[in-house]
């Protein structure tokens, strides 16, 4: 009965399309014969099987597409999340920074503007650049940056 029922419904597909495949031409032929040989219902069982599987593997081909779409929609959106993920991580570097500079009473922390001319400060921290990672002055600094760390992270 079911079988009739999706038979039914298939047919009616079938007719409404405007250009069936070859196959479906010759199911719908063999279904509207009134007189069908052994034969004629062999071929029409066979094109019956054939159009039900062709149905389930266009039902499958909807599915792999839906997936596949919802897959891609998955890996944009995890994209995003990544981007503004290192985005945040970006702007936390930015203000450890900025505090650093804080704590080093180069940068007001009410207005956070600098407390130096900008070309002053800016060339003093091109010198700080410029020193070698072996000079003695280095070290010193950074002991006492790490003291200061220590102190105000109690």
């Amino acid at each position: 009965m079911l079988h009739d029922k999706w038979l039914t419904a298939r047919l009616a597909y079938l007719r409404g399309l405007e250009a069936p495949s070859e196959q479906q031409r010759q199911l719908l032929l063999l279904v509207d014969k009134l007189r069908r040989t052994d034969a004629d219902s062999r071929i029409l069982a066979a094109l019956i099987k054939a159009e039900a599987a062709a149905e389930r593997a266009q039902r499958a081909r909807t599915e792999a597409a839906r997936l596949a779409a919802r897959d891609e929609e998955a890996a944009r959106i995890l994209e995003a999340i990544n981007r503004e993920a290192a985005s945040r991580e970006h702007d936390q570097e930015l203000h450890n920074a900025a505090e650093l500079l804080i704590l080093a009473g180069l940068v007001d922390p009410e207005t956070r503007t600098p407390v130096f001319d900008r070309g002053e400060l800016l060339g003093a921290l091109l010198g700080l650049a410029n020193v070698p990672a072996e000079d003695p002055r280095r070290r010193e600094w950074k002991r006492a940056g790490d003291a200061l760390l220590a102190e105000k992270t109690k």
